[in-house]
């Protein structure tokens, strides 16, 4: 048995419908991936996390930048802790109407060129495949692993607050969740 932490990325600097569709972390963000540097740094030896996985995006990286420093370690970049793929005939003026509606529903009705029940498949594999580690991730991946491991279909079934830490169990055949972290207070969208 492992921990596996799941975090959300910091406060961006900009959000989807912005221009930039790759933006860092805003002064709040850097202060929060600080935040969760010093979290993860104070857990017991045992418990405390060996390596750092992020999502290929820049927010993600950046906020786990300060855990990874703090250990000495490279980040591990995994495109499957990634944001959740629009479909192609969507487009970047329309993502946030996609993600609204596809917020509202279920997996298995999420309309794309992609099984969406497969990527959150792959979303909570790559938590599996990463024990022992802490993984940077978005706020719909996370929703997807959490929903896979507890039995549910709802796209969002609960809104984790940026640098919000989800704790994983991963044992030779199963993934558990633990704790769900803060809940953000705002709304995503």
């Amino acid at each position: 048995m492992s921990r596996t932490y799941m975090i959300r990325h910091g406060k961006p600097s900009a959000t989807w419908g912005d221009q930039d569709d790759d933006p860092g972390l805003d002064e709040t963000g850097q202060a929060q991936a600080r935040g969760v540097a010093e979290i993860l740094l104070a857990l017991p030896a045992k418990a405390r996390p060996t390596r750092v996985v992020s999502s290929p995006l820049r927010r993600c990286r950046e906020t786990a930048q300060p855990f990874a420093d703090a250990l000495g370690v490279d980040l591990i970049i995994d495109p499957r802790v990634g944001e959740i793929p629009t479909p192609k005939a969507v487009s970047h003026e329309d993502r946030g109407a996609w993600l609204r509606e596809a917020f509202g529903g279920r997996w298995s009705e999420i309309k794309g060129d992609l099984d969406y029940n497969a990527w959150r498949r792959d979303v909570a594999q790559a938590v599996a495949d990463h024990a022992g580690a802490a993984i940077f991730s978005h706020f719909v991946a996370i929703n997807g692993a959490v929903s896979l491991v507890g039995g549910g279909d709802l796209v969002m079934g609960f809104r984790p607050d940026h640098c919000s830490m989800q704790v994983f169990e991963v044992t030779d055949d199963a993934l558990i969740l633990i704790a769900k972290g803060r809940e953000a207070s705002t709304q995503v969208l």
